[in-house]
């Protein structure tokens, strides 16, 4: 970030809601800190949670559609909850937002261990699931419990997710944002990539319930660390309170759907962030497309083995970490628009490379590579955003841009799918499983030379001097 640009968002709120003892100019401060714990636990639980929901869904049913429905309800409320998020995280005060979803979870996360510890004599062991029939019958109210569990926690994870987002840059210095979330990122990949899935297979040998005590226990510290964050109270500058005024009479308070109108005109009628938006709903779709299959083209065209396969996912996360700790770095050695022009660059060669190779090593490099500048993007784009949207409309204009972001997932899911099947049915398999990794690298290639003149340096700085004269 430019360092010409210290004030931004801030510049809104009364300096008295700044805390200097927590605020610095050199690090970011103990209330950083306190958040980077929280997530970094958080994330640990939800590692450990990538393991043992799955496993407790295998053990209730062997239908693989009955399985696949689980992960699609975990997706869910990124589409159908994120929006009304926006305009919660907007209305209350974001920090008690984030203290009462890690709460929630806890709670449900302990009412899920308590069913499974209660029904822990009836259901398969870890090691005895492969003997498990195929068509063996499922347990019907296990299995809508851990339906409604996952939809429910998906709830809490887009609403804190989405305060968080927004929460951040009253803790930490305008010009700090790219390294507190770079920072917050890498620790998340490894708790959440590297700690949480080996703890959890680790706790679900001993005893099937220990995993969900053990994540509820994460939530509940990680609730623990945020309230210790000491802000004032934030309820009333976000409109908490706007149905009484500080010095007049009550004031009616917009409708939900007026404010999720407001949120969704401010990001659509600002040229860049627009841009941003629908450049990343694409990269998204593109992605999507090309993970459509990655098991089948990891058996078939890789020759991977179980462990092998898992290593093409520690290589991501490899370069999650490093583009966590170097994103601000290459930012301004390289500035913000090349950034992204080089994630653009990277994210195409990568994938035809990767469509193009029979070695999983090289596409376990391919991954890291990818990852890295997916992270470099990331942080550069959501510092951002943290920068130049009106704090009143962080958690909106954030809610509608993920939206775009999550929403054209699905959409490449299926291109990906039928591209495959299409061409499985007229030619080759091996070209099938390749296509969709080509089809996207060369996409985005092509989106850099249609995108590329609207993500310049100069366009990026001329939207935060914009936000700074709008003060």
């Amino acid at each position: 970030m430019v360092a010409g640009c210290a004030r931004d968002v801030d510049s809104r709120i009364d300096d008295a809601m700044t805390a200097p003892a927590t605020r610095t100019t050199t690090g970011l401060g103990a209330n950083y800190r306190r958040l980077f714990a929280a997530a970094s636990i958080s994330n640990l639980g939800d590692g450990i949670g990538t393991v043992a929901y799955p496993w407790l869904a295998s053990a209730v049913t062997r239908s693989p559609l009955l399985i696949s429905l689980v992960v699609v309800v975990q997706r869910l409320p990124w589409l159908i909850f994120s929006l009304p998020a926006g305009v919660i995280t907007d209305r209350y005060d974001r920090a008690r937002i984030m203290v009462g979803s890690n709460l929630a979870r806890a709670g449900l996360t302990t009412a899920v261990a308590l069913v499974v510890l209660g029904r822990q004599g009836s259901l398969p062991g870890p090691d005895e699931l492969e003997s498990v029939a195929a068509g063996g019958g499922t347990d019907v109210g296990l299995y809508l419990m851990v339906v409604a569990a996952t939809m429910l926690l998906g709830v809490g994870e887009v609403l804190y997710d989405n305060a968080n987002q927004s929460f951040l840059p009253h803790i930490v210095e305008p010009r700090q944002l790219e390294k507190a979330n770079g920072r917050l990122w890498s620790a998340e990949q490894i708790a959440n990539s590297f700690v949480g899935p080996p703890v959890g297979a680790w706790l679900l040998v001993g005893v099937f319930s220990l995993p969900f005590f053990v994540d509820a226990a994460t939530f509940a510290i990680s609730a623990g660390l945020i309230a210790m964050i000491s802000l004032p109270a934030t309820a009333a500058r976000r409109g908490a309170t706007a149905a009484t005024g500080a010095t007049g009479p009550a004031v009616a308070r917009p409708s939900w759907t007026a404010d999720i109108k407001e949120g969704f005109l401010w990001l659509w009628r600002h040229e860049f962030l627009r841009s941003l938006a629908i450049i990343l709903g694409v990269l998204n779709m593109l992605g999507t497309m090309s993970f459509a299959a990655l098991v089948l083209f990891a058996q078939e065209e890789l020759s991977t083995d179980p462990n092998e396969f898992a290593i093409l996912t520690i290589g991501s996360a490899v370069g999650a970490v490093i583009g966590g700790w170097t994103a601000s770095m290459i930012s301004q050695r390289t500035g913000t628009g090349p950034s992204l022009w080089l994630a653009l660059v990277g994210g195409g060669v990568t994938s035809i490379v990767i469509g193009l190779t029979s070695s999983w090593v090289v596409v376990a490099v391919m991954f890291g590579i990818f990852m890295l500048l997916a992270v470099v993007w990331n942080v550069i784009t959501v510092s951002l955003r943290q920068t130049i949207i009106p704090d009143e409309l962080l958690g909106r204009v954030n809610s509608v841009y993920r939206f775009f972001a999550w929403g054209m997932m699905p959409l490449g899911a299926l291109l990906g799918g039928g591209l495959i099947a299409a061409i499985d049915a007229i030619g080759s398999r091996s070209i099938a499983l390749r296509s969709p990794w080509l089809v996207a690298g060369v996409a985005q290639l092509v989106l850099l030379a249609v995108a590329g003149p609207r993500l310049t340096t100069s366009r990026i700085e001329a939207a935060r001097a914009g936000a700074l004269s709008a003060d």
